[in-house]
């Protein structure tokens, strides 16, 4: 199947799933709950600022996508996505500035999620975990997988964090007009993203080795 024997599926999906579900999930609460702080208290009415992952898990793009896509590039791309975190920017107390921080948050959140990774990977090593094992691959998931997302939705295209965050940097005509793109923003994403196009990976790739050195870095330091 695709190159890959099952057993190898198997494993792939084990070193996967918990890095990839806790990575999405925790990205959206934060969302929530900074926008609760914030004065916007929908997503805590919901139910929806919990830690348990199947509250926020779509089957398909929490689930499908990235293991289809992980088994499809062998391991080299991972995209996916939870169900989105319900936020009403008139209800928070200052929009402009408090949208900047609420879509400021779940990249922040996967950030810290790297941080909690590596620093189980150290944790790990200095109690004598060989290298190639199942916890260390789980942990080389988690970061590279918490940093990708991080840095992806920090990109300046709406519906993405970054879009948001750069429209509420604009003055108010220019983030009205950057607004207009957001129904085509994922299209924009996908079409960057083509082999053929190959733009989207040359934006990503500068952050991603500044976020992955930084916590290799820490690794080599500390163990």
């Amino acid at each position: 199947m695709f190159g890959i024997d099952l057993a190898r599926l198997i494993e792939l999906i084990s070193i996967l799933a918990i890095p990839i579900i806790f990575a999405i999930t925790l990205h959206e609460v934060a969302h929530g709950w900074v926008a609760k702080q914030l004065g916007d208290p929908t997503a805590f009415k919901l139910g929806r600022l919990s830690l348990n992952p199947l509250k926020h898990v779509d089957p398909v793009g929490t689930v499908l996508v990235p293991i289809g896509m992980a088994i499809l590039t062998a391991g080299q791309w991972y995209f996916g996505w939870a169900k989105p975190v319900p936020v009403v920017f008139q209800n928070l107390r200052n929009p402009r500035r408090d949208m900047i921080l609420v879509a400021a948050a779940g990249p922040g959140a996967n950030l810290a999620m790297a941080s909690f990774w590596t620093a189980l990977y150290v944790a790990a090593r200095t109690a004598g975990v060989e290298q190639q094992t199942w916890l260390i691959n789980v942990c080389e998931a988690g970061i590279y997988f918490n940093c990708l997302l991080a840095v992806f939705n920090l990109l300046p295209i709406p519906p993405l964090d970054g879009g948001r965050v750069l429209a509420g940097l604009l003055p108010p005509r220019a983030a009205e007009t950057l607004g207009r793109i957001e129904p085509f923003g994922f299209m924009i994403v996908i079409l960057l993203s083509l082999p053929s196009v190959g733009i989207l990976w040359t934006l990503m790739e500068p952050p991603m080795r500044f976020f992955m050195d930084f916590f290799y870095s820490a690794i080599r330091d500390l163990t």
